[in-house]
């Protein structure tokens, strides 16, 4: 779970409030004795061993891609904010409270029978901005409306701490101007792949009939929009090669840039947007190379049709069924998602991507238990002083690179739980006026993201909402960021034997230290600079430890063909490496880590190694999982298990693995990075 910037059915339900929480948890079994498959050895597929059962009786639900722990954890929270909604949304509340907001927008997105009827109205405006368009220049000028409307067609930009000072914050530019999920699916030719592009072209020509375009009129600008696609999908980088940092970061002055793209007005660009900048990070040259080319090469109505279809698959789920539906039958052909989510699912999610910290506010006052936050900076503080005995340990380091090491470990800054300081929506909401409201909102997250251009970063915000189940590190930052959301069980509480909690949050807590020293991470000092703390030595041993898992992850199959990918996931798998190890040492810092007394049949490392299987139990739709595997920086969850007991030696003597078992790893072969 990362945020490089920005990581279910479970069988139990999240907790209904922290009363309910605490009763349910004072019976759970934490370990599921009846659900282990004893019939597959521990040490050819742990995770079947511990999910197996389930995994083969779990059903996904039609209009989900997946069931499970880790994000899909995330379907009943959304029920629990589902219900915060209906209350809220029913009852009178002061103009501009909280709950008025997040009650009227809500509830102006469920009036789908006023939506319906305004058809394709809300985005005319917009449509005819793009239809008058006579000339580069006013392309221009509609590409900074967009990003004023946080929408990024052909200029991807984001205002965040300067790699190499992250003490201020900058302009960076990014590649961007696709509609398929990754550049790579415009190349390959596979039935799936192949299947994706004609949906994609499909649902583009579904929305110019929808804007009455005739169905050959509309075939054809489909047809032009794609081409267009692909050429720009040529510049971009490949995933893997955008994990290489400092070959994607390059700082230039904007008088230069201006002269090198002639067909592109850089500073009229940042001056429409209000930002006085004398210098931008462009973070993949290439592509905004091939993009001055394209400008002049390709014809200004092929543009003009290129932005309308951009504008439309941008606000499709905004506007009436038909354009929704269209929308949903792309995602259909990507994810496998048999059904739609129902209206209020739709919606809570909007809820949360728009108001998503004042939703935060009244999901935190009604679900979290505020004790959870100490026992949990209690577990991090552990873990932080588990991660330093392992750096002291490290026979491949030099005391000089363990010093900087040790000194960016305790430079991270925790954040647990929900913000100390909220983020505000200056926004009037109109129950009325669902379209309305979904612009005014986008308006405000660009003027709050342009805002801190200039500024030293706020270290207070958050970029995840306080409900989701997830948890992230930031490099530029040096911090790591655990919601409430994931604060519940499998990952976490208060009443589990100190195994299942280092096994379940104590494992995610070392997976997001761990961050700090990945392949991206560790190029990174302790105040968040792009800056080489190692010595040249150190470096070089680590690159070929990483490279190690590189190569290991590639043999790993997913479906049929399809592998992980080792150079995409390393980072991830990095953390998962290490973050096992620095848990299991965390845990046998406690009491109950130094007792052998088994509960429910099992040890304290047994239930370590049970629990870590039990937080990634997740089953998922193949079609979902083979887009996963090209766009997820994630290994899938199988791979999150049994890829690191491969290497993890507790595991081994836990479970008696031997030769002969599927999964056995000599000693020798047994990767240990952190």
């Amino acid at each position: 779970m990362r945020n490089r910037f920005l990581a279910g059915l479970i069988l139990l339900a999240a907790c209904n409030s922290s009363s309910q929480n605490s009763n349910e948890s004072e019976s759970r079994q934490f370990v599921e004795l009846a659900g282990i498959d004893s019939t597959i050895r521990p040490g050819d597929n742990f995770f079947m061993h511990v999910n197996g059962k389930w995994y083969n009786s779990a059903e996904i639900d039609a209009d989900q891609v997946g069931v499970g722990s880790y994000s899909f954890l995330n379907i009943p929270q959304k029920k629990l904010l589902e219900s915060i909604l209906d209350e809220v949304s029913a009852a009178e509340h002061p103009a501009g409270s909280i709950e008025q907001k997040v009650g009227d927008f809500y509830a102006s997105g469920m009036d789908t029978a006023a939506i319906n009827a305004r058809g394709f109205e809300p985005i005319q405006p917009q449509l005819a901005q793009i239809e008058a368009i006579a000339s580069l220049a006013d392309l221009q000028q509609y590409l900074v409306s967009e990003i004023q409307h946080t929408h990024e067609s052909l200029i991807g930009l984001r205002i965040s701490p300067d790699d190499q000072n992250s003490t201020i914050n900058i302009i960076h530019v990014s590649q961007t101007g696709l509609g398929l999920p990754d550049r790579d699916y415009y190349f390959k030719s596979d039935s799936a792949t192949l299947g994706i592009q004609k949906a994609y072209q499909t649902y583009l020509s579904t929305l110019f009939q929808l804007t009455r375009k005739s169905a050959g009129d509309a075939t054809s600008a489909a047809a032009k929009v794609y081409g267009l696609e692909k050429q720009l999908a040529e510049s971009h980088k490949t995933r893997i090669e955008r994990r290489v940092v400092k070959e994607n970061y390059h700082k230039v002055a904007l008088a230069d840039l201006d002269k090198k793209h002639g067909n592109i007005d850089w500073k009229g660009f940042f001056e429409g947007l209000g930002l006085n900048a004398d210098s931008l990070d462009i973070r993949q040259p290439a592509y905004y190379d091939k993009l001055d080319d394209m400008l002049k090469s390709q014809s200004l109505a092929d543009w003009k049709t290129y932005l309308a279809a951009h504008t439309l698959t941008e606000y499709a789920n905004y506007l009436s069924t038909p354009f929704a539906n269209a929308a949903f039958e792309y995602n259909k052909a990507v994810s496998g998602q048999a059904k739609q989510l129902t209206r209020a699912q739709q919606m809570v999610q909007q809820v949360d991507q728009q108001l998503g910290f004042d939703l935060g506010q009244l999901y935190v006052k009604r679900h979290f238990d505020e004790n959870a936050k100490q026992k949990v900076l209690d577990l991090v503080n552990n873990l932080q002083k588990a991660f330093e005995q392992r750096i002291n340990q490290l026979d491949w380091m030099s005391d000089s690179t363990k010093t900087q090491a040790k000194e960016k470990l305790y430079s991270i800054t925790k954040k647990i739980g929900y913000p100390d300081k909220w983020r505000e929506y200056p926004v009037a909401i109109d129950r009325g006026k669902y379209f309305e409201n979904v612009l005014a909102l986008r308006k405000d997250n660009a003027r709050y993201q342009l805002e801190k251009f200039g500024k030293a970063p706020d270290k207070t915000e958050w970029g995840t909402t306080p409900s989701t189940v997830t948890a992230y590190y930031n490099p530029s930052l040096n911090e790591i960021v655990f919601p409430a959301g994931i604060l519940q069980y499998p990952y976490f509480d208060p009443n589990a034997d100190d195994a299942i909690n280092y096994g379940g949050i104590g494992m995610v807590i070392g997976h997001e230290l761990t961050h700090a020293f990945d392949d991206q991470g560790a190029q990174f000092d302790k105040e968040g600079n792009l800056k080489n703390w190692w010595t040249a030595a150190d470096y070089e041993k680590f690159k070929a430890k990483t490279q190690l898992l590189i190569d290991r992850y590639d043999t790993f199959t997913v479906l049929d063909s399809v592998h992980v990918k080792g150079a995409m996931t390393i980072g991830e798998n990095t953390a998962d490496n290490g973050g096992i190890y620095i848990a299991y040492d965390a845990f046998k810092l406690t009491e109950q880590g130094q007792d052998t007394t088994k509960i429910d049949g099992l040890s304290p490392d047994q239930r370590f190694c049970y629990s870590i299987a039990r937080i990634w139990r997740v089953k998922t739709r193949d079609e979902f999982m083979r887009n996963y595997v090209q766009t997820n920086s994630h290994s899938p969850a199988m791979w999150r298990v049994n890829g690191p007991l491969m290497n993890f030696e507790p595991f081994y003597a836990a479970y008696g693995i031997q030769p002969g078992d599927a999964n056995y790893k000599e000693p020798e072969e047994r990767i240990k990075i952190w």
